[in-house]
């Protein structure tokens, strides 16, 4: 509802069609089979527009979904690790971590300390110097390690996003695989069987 006595009114194809009384603007409306609808209210005369409203407020709706789904929501993901965390399960969180930068998300690592562990920060330090320094260009720190009663937390931001073989490998010191010799010892038998 416009409360004003005088508004400039604009015509559907977006032509000003000049500054007219309240009650001449809705009969133009009317005469159209449109709506008179206010659109800068804070204007002297506030600036009025002859439109369907309802095709308005469905326009309105349909941009703002539209911008939404282009939205990229960020997380931050969390990944746990202790001061003298082994190698292979770091490399695994590790992977963990590539992958949440990869997707575009944060990732938050912290390190937790239990009893005497708490004296030697230093050691926590190390393990977060490694994270930098294997992540490399993937991620950019974007808040430095820092103590927060018996954690040691640092947050890692997406830096340049890897493509399939930018990927990283990270190599796991995995025991070389034994071979059984249970295949030669049955071999033999069916070679021995044969012979008697």
């Amino acid at each position: 509802m416009i409360h004003r006595p005088e508004v400039r009114v604009i015509n559907p194809e977006g032509q000003q069609l000049g500054i007219y009384p309240i009650s001449q603007a809705l009969a133009f409306a009317q005469e159209a089979g449109l709506d008179l609808v206010e659109i800068n209210p804070k204007a002297n005369p506030p600036v009025c527009r002859i439109m369907d409203f309802g095709k308005f407020k469905y326009e309105q709706k349909k941009q703002a979904n539209l911008a939404k789904k282009k939205q990229k929501i960020i997380e931050v993901k969390e990944v746990k690790m202790r001061p003298k965390t082994d190698d292979h399960d770091f490399n695994f969180k590790l992977k963990h971590i590539i992958r949440f930068l990869a997707d575009g998300n944060k990732a938050k690592v912290t390190i937790r300390f239990r009893g005497r562990e708490i004296a030697h920060p230093e050691t926590a330090a190390r393990v977060l110097d490694r994270v930098i320094a294997e992540v490399g260009e993937l991620a950019v720190v974007e808040q430095p390690y820092r103590m927060e009663g018996r954690t040691m937390t640092m947050i890692l931001a997406p830096g340049k996003v890897p493509t399939g073989k930018d990927m990283p490998k990270i190599e796991e010191d995995l025991p070389p695989l034994q071979d059984d010799d249970d295949d030669d010892d049955l071999q033999d038998d069916d070679d021995n069987a044969d012979d008697n």
